[in-house]
C-alpha cells in the first residue's frame, strides 16, 4: 500500500470516540463494493440450511442495543466488529458525501443466497436500521436492487469479475475507476481477477474478516490511487 501523506493520516485520526474516520479530506469511491461470507459476516452460507430466526441482541459497537446477530440452525450469522462499524460510517457520513454501497457475492446455492438477504433484513447497523436498509441508502430513485448482486445463478457466475462487476457498472453507471471492492479472496482470488479484468476498480483483501484497519487501508488506497 502506497505511504500515506501526513494530511491523509489526520483524514484518518477520526474523532476521539473512534467511532467515525474524518475523511472530509479524502476522495471517496461512487461506489463501495462489499463481498460477504468472511468479509462482512461469518459464518458461510453455503454451511447454513435453515431459515434465520431467534435474533440475538446486544451491543451495537456502542451506538445502543439491537440485533446483533440472527441464528441460522444452530448457528449464528454474525457481522464482524470492523464491518459494522464500517457501515456505521456510511450511514453517519459517507453516503451523506456521495458514496453508495454494494454488493458482490457468488454465494454457492440458492438457499445460501436466500438465507444471506434474510440475514440483511435482521442483522442491524443501529437500533431499527437494518443491513439492507443501510445498504438500501442513495439508490431510492434506481432500479430496484440493482447494487445487490448476490449468487452464481445466471447471469452471475462463479467469477465476479466477468458478471458482478459488469452488471454493477452497467446498472449503477458508475465506471469502474469509481469503485472500490473489499473481499476476502479466501476461495478464489477475486481481487485479483477483479483487478486484471474490470481495470480501474481498488481492491482490498480481507482475508480474516473486514477490520478497522483494513477498512480504513481501503479507503486510503483509493485516495491514494485516484491522487495519483
Amino acid at each position: 500500500m502506497p505511504m500515506l501523506t501526513l494530511g491523509l493520516v489526520m483524514a484518518l485520526a477520526g474523532p476521539a470516540s473512534g467511532s467515525s474516520l474524518r475523511t472530509s479530506r479524502m476522495v471517496l469511491p461512487k461506489l463501495c463494493v462489499l463481498d460477504l461470507d468472511m468479509c462482512v459476516w461469518q459464518p458461510e452460507m453455503f454451511t447454513l440450511y435453515d431459515d434465520c430466526d431467534r435474533p440475538v441482541r446486544g451491543d451495537l459497537a456502542g451506538r445502543g442495543d439491537g440485533v446483533i446477530g440472527v441464528h441460522s440452525g444452530s448457528d449464528v450469522i454474525r457481522m464482524f466488529p470492523g464491518a459494522l462499524k464500517a457501515l456505521q460510517q456510511c450511514h453517519d457520513e459517507l453516503i451523506p458525501r456521495g458514496m453508495r454501497l454494494a454488493v458482490a457475492s457468488s454465494a454457492d446455492t440458492p438457499r445460501a443466497v436466500e438465507i444471506g438477504r434474510q440475514a440483511m433484513e435482521v442483522l442491524e447497523v443501529l437500533p431499527g436500521l437494518t443491513m439492507l436498509d443501510v445498504l438500501r441508502m442513495g439508490w431510492e430513485d434506481g432500479d430496484g436492487e440493482a447494487n445487490l448482486q448476490i449468487g452464481r445463478t445466471k447471469p452471475l457466475s462463479s467469477d465476479k469479475s466477468r458478471t458482478h462487476f459488469p452488471i454493477l457498472r452497467e446498472r449503477t453507471g458508475i465506471p469502474y475507476n469509481g469503485m472500490l471492492f473489499f473481499d476476502d479472496s479466501a476461495w478464489s482470488d477475486h481481487c485479483g481477477m477483479v483487478e486484471r479484468n474490470c481495470p480501474g476498480v481498488v481492491t482490498m483483501r480481507t482475508p480474516t474478516g473486514l477490520t478497522d484497519s483494513l477498512w480504513e487501508a481501503g479507503l486510503a488506497k483509493y485516495h491514494d490511487q485516484v491522487q495519483s
